[in-house]
């Protein structure tokens, strides 16, 4: 059974849980926390912290308990673990940033990656897991944790700020409770945690740290030698000292090693030998330049030598090397201020002349290196140290390392440290052997001097005191170095001298002086000696310290010595010693003498004579005026290291023993506040509790108050009339010691008798006050500085008389000092009464309910004065802050309880006194203003201090008579409150401080809702603006940013429900209910609360929405009961449903805010339909309006990011554009969408389409001079400027797209305007300009053919504005479909490609999938009347071919019957659907939807003629191309001429043939015969157009390409012959040598431009040879040009033929052109064997003189796969090499560069020779010689013809424009004479050509023609001969009726075409 748990709440899971076959079982991972709610068997049920909703059962051995404490238990119970908080929260900022950390991982490599902070937060993450680990272990010293504390703490705070996470408010490095502490002090932890962790100092946001940093600290530094890698071969001395390069002096006493002379690893002497800790070293020692300073001394013989190995008897000190470690920052500090472990060093010796080595170490850093040199070692190293620095007071800092520093010797520093502590005992004397200068003495060589220095009593024992270095025991004397053979030798040794206290009277020291010999039996030798006195015997001052010359005596016994009464007698310092005229026991050497420094570090001996006679007053007493002068210029250190002698001895002096003052008692005071006031230095703060100590332990004057008070009111009475204002500024600054002397003493007094005097004692104290008062209130200027010391430190005085007087009492005297303060003061008095209020208020009165009674209502009164003058605000708001902080804690420590009546009026005092104050000052202020945010959070803590009651009293005190004032509070108030909302003071990060402040302002609405209840909704005091305001709040508030819980992660989340609930509710129903009182003024709310209501509709709250929708219901019912109809409410909702869609960014938002319009529709129909009101019909039209308008938002919302999107935007925003105009009539809507589509398009490159939209605003403008107003895009102007501004850019965009077609109309509009209207020729010039541009473009530039895409959009997961729809999409410039296929699949990933040739079906249609359908399609060109009747160039009619197009078609290849296997044309039909669009392309979009198609088939014949006839088009284009650009690059024009001739013979026709001309074929479709019969008419066209292009290609072609063309030329004469059959006609053609009559030149004489005909006949046929690879021209290649651009509409392989394809398509176009079952026969041979051609070719290189019609739509057939595979074969030979073969450079550049026009003059044609009667054979030059006779041209058959065939005769086959002459009798190559109608134009799509009737035959003579056309034309149906029906160059229109009669009108040429025969030749 399930019991409750009881001692098993809180654990932690230690393995993994997975739960598969465990019902209702919880999954868990390790280290996941859990909540226990029952127990059973071995199980527990409960949940994970990190899901509270999921709850389930897992195994109780898998959880480890952990101990817990329970909040708010029962149902609502929060368990928590009672563990150190910082644990705790190093375990959930491991969770979130665990999550953050893989999100970042993630996004690694891409644009958005960080690498630098994923491994940042990876290294901190690692490292608070690890200091945590240690936490846990519990195995740390006190300190340590701390200091790993500290460590976790600061990586959190860098590591939150670093990842942009909320700051975590501190208080000694631990969270703040923000319930624990008022709003104010959360602040301040705030601020002070924000500083802390930018700074990245100390990571403790708290508020005491900060003042113990500027105490002063002691450092000290652990040492240890390491290593000494030197062999010296002798014992040897190593003094360690700290050298400070910047004083260039030595700061500590000499640590000594010692080391045998086996060296340093053989030699240990005891524990801690080599390690000393140098100490008290302060925070200047570490920032300068420190050096560790190494002297080696060796010890041994006088000269060491390796030879000799017998010890010697004396052993000398000789100086050896020095070596120099420097301490840099970075090794005393880490950079973060860290203290790092220990640090090792290294250095190496440096040596030089003994005569140097005193200043070896300076030598070094100065880098004189020609005075010293390194010493050799055999080692890479030389001396080996480590260093640690540790900080704080020796003995703490030895209780945290104690492995470290236990027994570890001590190495002081020289002098007293920075800080100078009470119990410190210390009694040394440093002293350094410097200099001497001795006499040689007789000796030829100088003297080896040792001195030995000794230290004797009184009686001349030598005392054990003497310390040459730390780390060793002291000696009775120490022997210096010896410098060899020198008689001024320079020590610079210093030793100790440490003489007990009590001997250091009598003692002195000595000196003597000995020589050494080198020899090794020789004794050293006393030749002198020197002494120092260390203690004045008369004035009992010690010896000074500084440099001192000694005496040297002579004495050579030592026995003299033995007794020093003998020479302490004499003078010892050689300035005394000049002066000596008596005799002495002793002989002075008057040019000898010794020069020594001293330093005496003494507690208990003084060198200051001043001093001494302070503390002997008694044995003097007529010098105590002189004594008491002189203690002002005593050193500070000498006077604390005294200070109870000294004090004892002041107040001795100050009365008499019955308390009466004494002639002395001014100068004791001025001694007494002398002394005091050293207390206020840093260096002596420490001896304040020393003086404590004194007052309550030893202080014993009991009689001294009374004077003390009278000094000082004395000094306060004279400060007015005193100019000298510093002795009273002293005492000002000494009143807090002075009255604890004062106070102390009335208390022994009252002890001593009882309380007697007490009236009288508060008689003294109301006379001090007042006088003090009385000072304060004077104007004048000299005092000001001790008005303000006063003020400072009054609240001293003021703590040490509540021990005696009440607090009332003391607060009382307080705030009259305050009130005599003047309001109307300088700024500096100001600020001093200003932190005196502050000071008071965090003093002891407040605690005390009188005293903070009082000064509370003084303190507020002033504030309020400071405020309202705007003065020192910051002050103000410190003082403020401080009020409410110490009032909440004692309201907090009534927490249980009422407040008592006390702190309840103390609250009311600061209400009514600032409230209204501090609101109108924030209200004034910047948002960045410094003060701004401790007022903010100053009125915070007023308004969280605040109960009902007091808001209460807050009304009554302002309602007045007519409510002016309370409603100026209320309206203050809120708007205030609305500002804090909307632009939050605080910084986003503060999210605990945000959150608070949120709690108070969502209290205090709920408070302020009661007078606008109560006061303001009456009739007469209705004020609408103030009902507005808190409305307004109340939205605002509840849709602020930190209060959407949706975006917080769920620890965050879970956090703010379980202490505030969701504040948004809460405000939601307090908005209802404010909205239900006010009844019948809801109408004034109309429509301005429209949009925040609609807000409020945001949160994700069904109950709150539920209750807040009706709101609408009701805003639209009273505004139709006031007006009649509710299109207020209309247009607002409208306009806030915009403005939200537009101006949000989130996703979650838009979802949760169009789920709520949704539900707002269908709430709001519910309630118009239930109700039935009278506007029930337009009611209901409006919500079906808005739901539309929802549609359409809501798509615009899902795509509103990202660029893959931005086609769906632009439909987004057509939707909405289109809605604004037609159904809701928004004109200000309607063109802001046009300008949002404009912009899109920019971006996106489509210029023309973003014309077109600002069109559409430019057409809601007219040409007037009506004022416009200014907008964000337009200035204010007329409308014809702003017009005529937008027909600017529109014309610009034209111009960018390249649609000067449609630039122009408007050119000419405001060419109009400029010249009928406005009359400005300027801007008319300009346009016109433009204009004139604008036509040479057309002419003159290459423009892209668009490619156009149907796209068709099935299935419901598709958006719904494409769902089930099918497009024309315009494609970009040079777009292919595989990369628009793309494009598509980019926009819609998730879609998938359904193939081209099936029509989705109603599965898919209705699938929840989506799937996508793309094939290319062909526009329709509109008919264009104006070109009617006109030969237009072809440049200017491509243009309409591809744009203004609405119909399109796709074709689809069918078989009826199956496919012939031998011959696929037979049955290959073509199905044709044709679309239509809704509007023409381009247009605003480059895509439009379908809106109509129809369906056709076309039959095996008719696809031939359009295959045919597209490539006819094709080779006529290409030829005009390169007839107006013959430098071009040839190689396509031969590819196509190849492909086309050679597939001829490969038997292209032949197929065509057997399909079509075959005797079976008409009998078995007769209504196919006209388009057999134009299918022949073609065949006749293309070798009219090929020879005609071969004559231009001979004339172009390149020397290299030259056998090739001869090749084309016999190919093509097999291809004539078989068209010849095929027409049978019977005219006699011209024999392939008939076209090459011209005898070939020597081969020597060869030209380029020769006749490549006459080269053939010479070398010979080649007709069954294989065809030649294509040769590379390289000056082709040189000069190519851009003819690619110009084919770009001819994508198929030039080299292919031309019927071996269905349509002459790219492969990506292939793909969706071939039917399924061709597409893989043909795949496989056809795709892997062609190479994919590398020319683009269109029309747009043709001639400027072509001159032609629109032309039909090219249409295409599709071959069998069995054609592919027969040519294929053949191809190896003649087609270009494949693209993956290799190939010469040659071949590479001509098949794969796009060709560029040639810069080179066209080569002008020749003119037609004049001709004669007789028959002429026509040759055609193809490529022969220039003075070769050009041929006859076929005439034309008529003025209108467009048969492809005009092309071929007049601009192929002749040179003229017209391209032909007329003969005399108007008959040429038997055809009609000319009639003056033609037939017109007709599409073979719509129309069939019926067959034309016989023409009769012509008997004139003819010219021989290559093809000509036969005089009748019969149909034919057997198999041999297929003779056509109509004539060669003629399309006959299928309109022509039953009656042919004059045919020879209709079919001939007319007359001024007709070519002129040449004259007869002679």
């Amino acid at each position: 059974m399930w019991t409750p748990t009881k001692n098993q709440k809180f654990g932690v899971a230690i393995y993994n849980f997975e739960a598969e076959h465990v019902q209702q079982a919880l999954r868990l991972d390790v280290g996941e926390t859990v909540q226990i709610l029952e127990e059973c068997c071995g199980w527990y049920r409960g949940f994970s912290t990190k899901n509270r909703n999921l709850k389930g059962i897992f195994p109780a051995q898998f959880i480890h308990l952990k101990p817990f404490k329970i909040d708010n238990e029962g149902i609502y119970e929060t368990v928590t673990p009672v563990e150190d908080p910082v644990v705790q929260e190093a375990a959930s900022v491991l969770r979130e940033w665990g999550q953050i950390w893989k999100d970042l991982y993630v996004v690694l490599g891409t644009p958005h990656g960080d690498q630098e902070l994923w491994d940042a937060v990876r290294k901190t993450m690692m490292d608070i897991a690890d200091w945590r680990k240690m936490l846990i272990t519990g195995t740390l010293t006190s300190d340590q944790i701390g200091q790993i504390k500290l460590k976790i703490t600061r990586k959190i705070d860098w590591g939150n700020r670093r990842l942009g996470l909320d700051l975590v408010p501190r208080v000694d490095g631990e969270m703040v409770d923000p319930d624990a502490v008022s709003v104010v002090e959360l602040y301040r932890v705030h601020v002070l945690s924000a500083e802390t962790s930018q700074g990245h100092t100390q990571g403790l946001g708290t508020l005491a740290k900060k003042k113990d940093r500027r105490k002063a600290q002691s450092h000290h530094l652990f040492f240890c030698m390491r290593d000494f890698s030197y062999h010296l071969g002798e014992d040897a001395e190593v003094f360690f000292s700290l050298y400070d390069a910047c004083k260039g002096k030595f700061i500590s006493e000499r640590f000594l090693v010692k080391l045998s002379k086996e060296g340093f690893f053989n030699y240990v002497e005891k524990i801690h030998s080599n390690c000393t800790i140098f100490t008290d070293l302060g925070s200047a020692d570490l920032s300068s330049e420190l050096y560790i300073v190494a002297h080696v001394v060796r010890v041994g013989r006088m000269l060491f030598s390796e030879s000799v190995k017998k010890s010697s008897s004396h052993s000398y000190r000789r100086p050896h090397g020095v070596a120099l470690f420097r301490l840099a920052p970075s090794v005393l500090q880490g950079a973060d201020g860290e203290v790092r472990n220990d640090v090792e060093l290294t250095g190496k010796l440096f040596s030089s002349d003994e005569k140097d080595f005193w200043q070896l170490p300076e030598l070094v850093l100065k880098k004189q290196s020609n005075k010293y040199s390194i010493m050799s070692n055999n080692a890479s190293y030389g001396l080996v140290v480590s260093v640690k620095v540790v900080h704080g007071e020796l003995e703490q800092a030895t209780k945290e390392n104690p492995l470290l520093l236990k027994n570890v010797c001590i190495t002081k520093k020289l002098g007293f440290s920075d800080v100078i502590m009470p119990g410190d005992v210390r009694n040394d004397l440093y002293v350094t052997l410097n200099s001497g200068e001795f006499e040689r003495g007789g000796k030829s060589v100088a003297k080896n001097i040792e001195v030995t220095v000794l230290a004797l009593d009184v009686d001349g024992q030598p005392l054990e005191c003497i310390y040459s270095g730390m780390g060793h025991e002291g000696s009775t004397e120490y022997a210096s170095m010896i410098m060899y053979h020198n008689n001024s030798p320079r020590w610079n040794e210093r030793l100790k001298v440490a003489i007990p206290i009590d001997q250091f009277g009598g003692a002195h020291l000595r000196l003597e002086y000995r020589h050494c010999s080198t020899r090794e039996k020789n004794e050293k030798k006393l030749f002198g000696f020197s002494f120092i006195r260390l203690m004045d015997d008369e004035g009992g001052t010690t010896f000074r310290d500084g440099s001192h010359e000694l005496c040297v005596y002579k004495c050579d016994e030592r026995a003299r010595l033995n007794n020093p009464a003998e020479y302490l007698t004499m003078p010892f310092l050689s300035k005394e010693a000049v002066d000596c005229i008596y005799s002495l026991p002793f002989q002075r050497s008057p040019k000898e003498f010794i020069v020594i420094d001293t330093l005496l570090c003494s507690t208990k001996l003084t060198q200051n004579v001043d001093l001494l006679s302070l503390l002997r007053w008694r044995s003097a007493p007529d010098g105590i005026g002189e004594t008491l002068s002189r203690v002002t210029r005593v050193d500070g250190a000498e006077t604390v290291k005294f200070l109870q002698d000294v004090l004892d001895a002041l107040f001795a002096m100050f009365s008499t023993d019955d308390g009466n003052s004494t002639q002395h008692s001014g100068h004791v005071f001025q001694a007494l506040v002398f002394i005091f006031s050293l207390l206020e230095d840093t260096k002596f703060e420490h001896f304040k509790p020393v003086m404590d100590a004194y007052i309550t332990g030893h202080f014993a004057a009991a009689l001294v108050y009374k004077g003390l008070i009278s000094c000082v009111k004395h000094l306060s009475d004279l400060c007015p009339q005193n100019e000298k204002q510093e002795p009273i500024m002293r005492c000002f600054r000494s009143l807090e010691y002075i009255f604890k002397f004062i106070i102390q003493s009335r208390l022994l007094f009252a002890r001593a008798t009882g309380g007697q005097n007490e009236d009288s004692f508060r008689i003294d104290v109301d006379n001090l006050f007042e006088s003090f008062a009385h000072m304060l209130n004077m104007h004048l200027e000299n005092i000001e500085n001790s008005q303000i010391t006063l003020l400072e430190h009054l609240q001293g005085a003021c703590d040490q008389l509540c021990q005696v007087l009440s607090p009332g009492e003391v607060a009382n005297h307080l705030s009259n000092l305050f009130n005599a303060t003047p309001f109307e003061s300088t700024r500096e008095l100001t600020r001093a009464k200003l932190n005196a209020m502050k000071n008071s208020v965090n003093s002891s009165l407040f605690d005390d309910d009188d005293g903070r009674a009082v000064l509370l209502e003084t303190i507020c009164t002033h504030l309020r004065q400071h405020l309202e003058g705007r003065q020192e605000l910051r002050l103000c708001g410190d003082v403020l802050s401080d009020l409410v902080i110490v009032i909440h804690k004692h309201v907090k420590s009534h927490y249980s309880g009422r407040l008592p009546p006390s702190l309840h009026q103390d609250v009311e005092t600061v209400m009514l006194t600032l409230f209204d104050v501090v609101v109108q000052l924030i209200l004034s202020l910047e948002r960045t203003a410094p003060s701004s945010g401790t007022l903010v959070a100053c009125l915070m803590g007023i308004l969280q201090l605040m109960e009902e009651a007091h808001y209460s009293r807050l009304w009554d005190a302002n309602v007045g008579a007519d409510a002016h004032r309370l409603r100026h509070l209320l309206y203050s108030t809120t708007v205030l409150l609305s500002d804090l909302v909307r632009a939050a003071v605080f910084p986003s990060d503060w999210f605990v401080m945000r959150m608070v402040t949120n709690h108070t302002i969502l209290t205090a609405m709920q408070e302020i809702a009661q007078p606008l209840i109560s006061t303001f909704l009456k009739q007469g005091r209705f004020d609408n603006q103030l009902w507005s305001n808190y409305l307004n709040l109340a939205v605002g508030f509840l849709t602020q940013p930190c209060l959407q819980l949706e975006h917080f992660s769920q620890q965050k989340r879970h956090k703010v429900l379980e202490r505030y609930n969701d504040m948004r509710v809460l405000m939601g129903f307090q908005i209802l209910s404010m909205w239900h009182n006010l009844d019948d003024h809801r109408l004034h709310f109309i429509p301005g609360m429209v949009g925040p209501f609609l807000e409020v509709t945001l949160v994700p709250e069904p109950e709150l929405r539920k209750a807040t929708l009706p709101i609408f219901f009701d805003m639209m019912q009273a505004e139709q009961q006031a007006k009649g109809n509710f299109k207020q409410v209309e247009t607002e909702l409208i306009d806030k449903l915009d403005i939200l869609v537009s101006e949000n960014k989130g996703d979650d938002e838009y979802r949760q805010l169009f789920n709520t319009m949704e539900h707002l529709s269908a709430v709001l129909l519910e309630r118009v339909r239930s109700n039935d009101p009278v506007w029930r019909e337009s009611g209901t039209a409006f919500i079906n309006s808005v739901t539309r308008l929802l549609e359409r938002l809501l798509d615009y919302r899902n795509v509103m990011q990202g660029d893959e999107n931005c086609d769906k935007r632009m439909s987004c925003t057509v939707n909405l554009l289109n809605f604004y105009k037609n159904e809701i009539n928004r004109q200000e809507m309607y063109i802001r969408y046009i300008y949002k589509l404009h912009d899109l398009h920019l971006p996106a490159g489509n210029f023309t389409e973003a014309a077109f939209t600002l069109q559409l605003h430019a057409s809601q403008l007219a040409w007037t001079q009506r004022m416009l107003h200014a907008d964000h895009l337009y200035p204010a102007q007329t409308e014809t400027q702003r017009k005529e501004l937008i027909y600017m850019k529109i014309i610009e965009n034209f111009d960018k797209g390249k649609c000067w077609e449609e630039g122009i109309p408007l050119l000419e509009e405001l060419a109009a305007q400029y010249r009928i209207r406005l009359f400005d020729y300027q801007k008319l010039s300009e346009v016109l300009k433009r204009q004139a541009r604008f036509y040479e473009e057309i002419l003159s530039c290459n423009r892209h053919d668009n490619e156009y895409f149907r796209v068709g959009f099935y299935g419901l997961g598709l958006p719904l504005f494409v769902r089930n729809k099918a497009f024309i999409y315009r494609g970009l410039e040079y777009e292919q479909i595989r990369d628009f296929t793309q494009r598509i699949q980019t926009e819609f990933p998730q879609a998938k490609i359904l193939p081209p040739n099936t029509p989705p079906d109603d599965t898919i249609r209705s699938s929840d999938g989506q799937y996508i359908q793309i094939c290319a399609v062909k526009p329709i060109p509109e008919p264009n009347p104006k070109f009617d009747g006109l030969e237009v160039d072809e440049r200017i009619l491509k243009y309409y071919a591809v744009n203004h197009v609405r119909c399109f078609f796709y074709d689809r290849a069918t078989y009826r019957g199956g496919a012939d296997k031998d011959n696929e044309f037979k049955n290959l039909w073509i199905e044709r659907i044709t679309y239509t669009i809704e509007s023409e392309l381009p247009g605003i979009l480059k895509w439009f939807e379908i809106i109509d198609q129809r369906i056709e088939q076309l039959c095996p014949p008719q696809c031939a003629c359009e295959t045919v006839e597209k490539n006819n088009k094709q080779l006529k284009q290409m030829s005009l191309q390169y007839r107006a650009n013959p430098h071009d690059n040839i190689q396509p024009f031969t590819m196509r001429l190849q492909g086309t001739i050679d597939a001829a013979v490969n038997g292209g026709i032949a197929k065509y043939q057997d399909a079509f001309f075959g005797p079976d074929y008409l009998h078995m479709y007769p209504e196919n015969s006209e388009h057999v019969n134009r299918l022949k008419v073609l065949f006749n066209e293309q070798t009219l157009i090929l020879e005609g292009a071969l004559e231009l290609h001979g004339k172009i072609a390149p020397l290299a390409n030259q056998p090739l063309h001869r090749r084309l030329v016999e190919v093509f004469e097999d291809l004539r012959n078989k068209v010849r059959k095929i027409c049978s006609t019977p005219q006699s053609q011209r024999s392939v040598s008939s076209l090459q009559s011209t005898p070939p030149p020597p081969l020597t004489h060869r030209r380029a431009d020769s006749d490549p005909a006459t080269e053939f006949r010479r070398i010979g046929s080649i007709i069954n040879s294989p065809l030649p690879p294509l040769p590379s021209d390289k000056c082709a290649a040189s000069l190519s040009s851009s003819s690619t651009s110009g084919h770009s509409s001819q994508r198929s392989s030039q080299a292919s033929s031309l019927y071996a394809h269905f349509q002459s398509a790219s492969h990506d176009d292939e793909l969706y052109a071939k039917p399924q079952e061709w597409d893989e026969g043909v795949g496989g041979s056809q795709r892997d064997s062609r190479p994919r051609s590398a020319f683009i070719t269109d029309s747009r290189g043709s001639s400027p003189k072509s001159l032609t019609k629109s032309l039909n739509s090219d249409y295409v057939i599709v071959p069998s796969s069995k054609a592919v595979s027969d040519d294929s074969q053949r191809w190896r030979h003649s087609r270009p090499p494949s693209p993956h073969a290799p190939r010469n450079s040659g071949t590479h550049d001509s098949l794969n560069t796009s060709w560029s026009d040639s810069q080179g003059s066209q080569e002008s044609l020749p003119p037609l020779p004049p001709r004669g009667s007789e028959k002429q054979i026509r040759s055609v030059s193809l490529g022969g010689e220039e003075d070769v006779p050009p041929p006859v041209l076929p005439k034309r058959m008529g003025k209108k013809c467009p048969s492809p065939a005009m092309y071929g005769s007049d601009q192929f086959l002749g040179d003229d424009v017209d391209g032909c002459s007329s003969s005399g009798d108007g008959l040429s190559n038997g055809l009609p004479a000319s009639t003056p109608t033609t037939p017109p134009l007709l599409s073979p799509r719509n129309h069939r050509t019926p067959p034309p009737p016989p023409i009769p035959p012509k008997t004139t003579s003819t010219p021989i023609t290559p093809l000509s056309p036969p005089t009748s034309f019969t149909l034919n149906t057997s198999g041999d001969d297929l003779t056509p029906t109509t004539p060669t160059n003629v399309i006959v229109d299928q309109h022509l009726d039953g009656s042919h009669n004059s045919l020879h009108e209709n079919y001939s040429v007319p007359t001024r075409l007709q070519p002129q025969l040449p004259p007869p030749s002679q």
